[in-house]
């Protein structure tokens, strides 16, 4: 009998951030995993008419994450500082220099760095500690560090990409980044760079002119080493897989995620229609099947990759995130452990449902930063479960049990994760449990 598992995503809290919200990360760097980031983007038209001249002004979000005080909201804005539009940001996997450090790449062209310090009483700050320019009159697009694998290195580097079309190479030596290499690599914009972890002379790309390519910084970036065209839209999502050699998972506009063995990159193992573009990957950083995507109109989803690695099929959708009501851009999965069970029903701290909810009772209810935040209530049951739209029957989604790491295996499974929409403003930290359905078990025994 294959075990049925039951999966539950449940917001936790949501936050204004004023400006259009297009990625958050949080810190892997120990003891930090309770650190969050998140980026804005917001395009200021100008003032006349015939005024074509437009500004992007950005902003950066630091948070702090805590379930001890059950009552009050976990999350704690520690600082907020204005910066040029961020289009993409990421942590450096390992410290540098003793200290967490963040990476953003900026519509002013630039590459910014970011060290954290510790201040009084626990709290953290960044501090900015460089910047270097990769071309003029051009969005730095992505970047990726180097350190996937958290391998302490010496050789720490940077790959970004950017709206000419052009792929940068940069080292980072004594807090200073420096240009190693930069080459065009695509006609249009080059939404997506990253590193293979595995092999860091090896580099991805992917842009607007719907090619995926590969590149050999040892011989060279006069040509790539390959060039795949089985994504028929913009591409503007890769991330290497951490945990398994070769594997390589990219998300498209073309609403498709593909993985792929780097050994032969004519075909893709798998293909996984998410009726949505997928603008952001993330493979999970401890359990080597679970993938979650950013699907731009089609909301935030979890994949199980494990039949598809197999060769036996597409990955499976496990969990949804519903409740943005914008352009799904920016996610991440958080290192904290969510082993303790979640917090009791309280009048104050009410417990929030979601699509795969069954059962029970409970209004929807969500703890907005802002007073002129709304959100749409309308969609509930009798009981005050909420009910999307287009989505027949709620009962939880069920699977075969995960694949766990020998080490790590469990009874159940809890993550917490951070999303982040496009024009509604949000920044949303939700968690998702994957348990055994008892209830499916005692019928089937019966």
């Amino acid at each position: 009998m294959v075990m049925a598992w039951k999966s539950r995503t449940r917001s936790l809290q949501v936050f204004d951030t004023e400006q259009s919200a297009d990625t958050v990360e949080w810190c892997p760097v120990s003891p930090n995993h309770n650190i969050l980031v998140c980026g804005t983007y917001q395009l200021q038209k100008g003032a006349g008419v015939e005024d074509a001249t437009q500004s992007r002004t950005g902003r950066l979000y630091l948070f702090d994450f805590r379930r001890e005080e059950s009552m009050s909201p976990p999350l704690t804005e520690l600082q907020r500082m204005d910066t040029p539009a961020i289009l993409d940001l990421k942590w450096c996997h390992v410290p540098v220099l003793g200290k967490a450090m963040l990476g953003t790449a900026a519509a002013t062209g630039e590459l910014q760095l970011y060290t954290m310090s510790d201040g009084q009483e626990g709290s953290c700050s960044l501090q900015t500690l460089s910047s270097l320019e990769v071309g003029a009159e051009r969005l730095a697009l992505s970047l990726d560090w180097s350190t996937g694998r958290m391998d302490s290195s010496s050789d720490v580097r940077l790959v970004c990409s950017d709206s000419a079309g052009c792929v940068s190479v940069l080292s980072l030596a004594e807090g200073a980044l420096t240009a190693l290499s930069q080459w065009k690599a695509h006609d249009f914009e080059a939404w997506i760079s990253a590193f293979s972890y595995w092999d860091t002379q090896l580099v991805y790309s992917g842009g607007d002119d719907c090619k995926l390519k590969g590149w050999d910084l040892r011989v060279g970036p006069s040509c790539p080493t390959w060039t795949s065209k089985k994504h028929s839209m913009g591409v503007c999502s890769i991330h290497s897989s951490p945990h398994r050699e070769h594997i390589l998972a990219t998300g498209s506009y073309d609403e498709q995620v593909l993985l792929w063995d780097g050994r032969n990159m004519r075909q893709p193992i798998s293909q996984s229609a998410m009726g949505g573009g997928v603008w952001r990957l993330k493979w999970h950083p401890t359990y080597q099947h679970l993938l979650l995507a950013a699907c731009m109109h089609n909301d935030f989803h979890i994949l199980d990759c494990q039949q598809a690695l197999e060769g036996s099929g597409s990955c499976s959708v496990v969990a949804s995130y519903i409740l943005h009501n914008s352009l799904a851009y920016g996610a991440d999965w958080s290192r904290l452990s969510l082993e303790n069970p979640a917090p009791c029903s309280t009048p104050a701290a009410e417990p929030k449902e979601s699509l795969a909810e069954s059962g029970g009772g409970g209004h929807l209810k969500i703890q907005y930063e802002s007073p002129t935040a709304s959100f749409d209530t309308s969609l509930e049951d009798d009981t005050g479960r909420y009910i999307p739209e287009g989505i027949p029957s709620l009962s939880s989604y069920t699977a075969a049990a995960p694949v766990l790491k020998p080490d790590r295996d469990a009874p159940s499974l809890s993550c917490l994760l951070a999303s982040c929409s496009f024009y509604d403003n949000m920044l949303h930290v939700w968690r998702w449990d994957w348990t055994p359905d008892e209830a499916q078990q005692e019928s089937e025994q019966h």
